[in-house]
Order: structure tokens, then sequence, then C-alpha cells
């Protein structure tokens, strides 16, 4: 039996800063998160990804400590496959196996459950999603929109209590957004969302606004995005150096 996904969880950054390539790419930052719905906006650059990176273990802080629901995520991956789950923005770069039924399994094999329990799970959720035409079908037969829509359905199926979304919008048509955001919305689960685009972020709990690694701004969207868009503009109407 898969269980349901955990209540809502408590993210700790405690002094967390991170080293990429020889220089500090983010942090140190203190941040407690516990809202349902946080979006992370900055430019290119800003360290949004890397925030991510280092909330779901990915990368070790070279100082302070991140703790998801008091675990370690860098150091215990077992609880990080439970607490943690991660759409990224290209679909393509996150299917690992040439059919649906295996690219669903997986992270439920990674979890423990036994072959038969994990075939069970995927084929209840490809009925409840819609999609039992899907069972042994190619990934690569799949349009963009359906391979994000499996990506999403194979970290469902692991039951985290947190999705991290990567600009999980970037690739998708409008009609493909539509139905991805409604999707997304629905879930139980805390999402934190990364864009560099602050339009449909006005319903989330809480924002924070990357730049240069650094937090430079951390409220509601109502006071961050006006600010973060006004910025933006000031910047686009400079010269290029």
């Amino acid at each position: 039996m898969i269980a349901p996904p955990p209540a809502s969880q408590s993210i700790v950054i405690a002094s967390g800063a991170v080293m990429l390539a020889g220089r500090q790419a983010l942090g140190p930052l203190d941040l407690h998160l516990t809202e349902r719905r946080i979006a992370v906006i900055g430019r290119n650059g800003s360290g949004k990804t890397t925030l991510l990176r280092l909330i779901a273990g990915l990368v070790a802080p070279v100082s302070g400590q991140v703790m998801v629901e008091g675990a370690d995520l860098w150091r215990d991956r077992k609880a990080a496959l439970r607490q943690i789950g991660i759409l990224f923005q290209n679909p393509d770069h996150q299917i690992l196996f040439p059919t649906v039924d295996e690219e669903l399994a997986f992270g439920l094999r990674q979890q423990g459950h036994s072959k038969a329990d994990a075939a069970a799970a995927v084929s209840a959720l490809l009925s409840e999603e819609g999609r039992a035409h899907w069972a042994g079908l190619s990934t690569q037969a799949l349009s963009q929109g359906q391979k994000q829509h499996l990506c999403l359905m194979a970290v469902l199926l692991m039951r985290p209590g947190t999705l991290l979304l990567d600009e999980p919008f970037a690739a998708l048509d409008l009609p493909t957004q539509a139905r991805l955001a409604r999707r997304l919305e629905a879930l139980p689960q805390r999402l934190i969302t990364i864009s560099h685009d602050p339009r449909g972020l006005s319903t989330c709990d809480r924002v924070l606004w990357l730049e240069g690694g650094a937090l430079v701004g951390d409220g509601p969207p109502s006071t961050l995005l006006p600010a973060f868009e006004a910025e933006m503009a000031r910047l686009g109407g400079l010269d290029e150096c």
C-alpha cells in the first residue's frame, strides 16, 4: 500500500551557503519555510535553482545546515526520497526509462516497494489520471506536455510532502500551461516554485527574491512582485555594458 503524502513540513535553512566552481553561488541564507505555496523569483543566475537543489539535498552546504522535517537530506537520501519531489523545466532531463510504466515505477522501487506493489500503484494512477492507454507506451511517443505530466505523476506516486518546481511551464504552450497550473494548485503538497516571470504568482503565500545568490526580498506577493517588476523594468531600460 502506498502511504498518503505527509502533513505540511517545516524547512529550515540556517546560514546555508553553496559554492559552485570555486565561487559562492548562494547564501549564506537563514530561512524557515512553512507556507503552502512559496515562489522563488530572480533573474537568470540569481541562485534560484541552486536553492532548490540545496533544499533537496542534491548539493551540500559549505556552511550552516538545511533540515527538512528534522532530516538532513544531503546525508539521508532515504529521507530525501520520502520528503521531496522535483519537477524540472525540461522533462527530457528527468525521464530515464523507455516506457511509461518503468518511469512511473522507478521511484517506488527506490523507496523499497515490491515490484508487484509498484506495478499495481502505477496501474491505479494511470486509471485515475485518465491515462490507462499510456500503459506500455514509449516515453518518446509523448508530446512535451505529456512528458511533463508523466514526470509529475512519477513524483506524486512517491508521496512527498514538498514539491520543488523549477520553471515547470517554460517549455509548454499556453493550453498545457493552464492544465498543469490547475493540476498543481489542487495538490495537497507544499509547492516551492521557481520563476523569473511574476505572472501567475499572485496567489502564493510567500515570495523569496534572490539576486546574486543573496536574499534581497522576502514577503507577500502583493509587496514583492510589484517591486520585482519595477526593478526588472529599470534594468531593462539600461544600456547593456
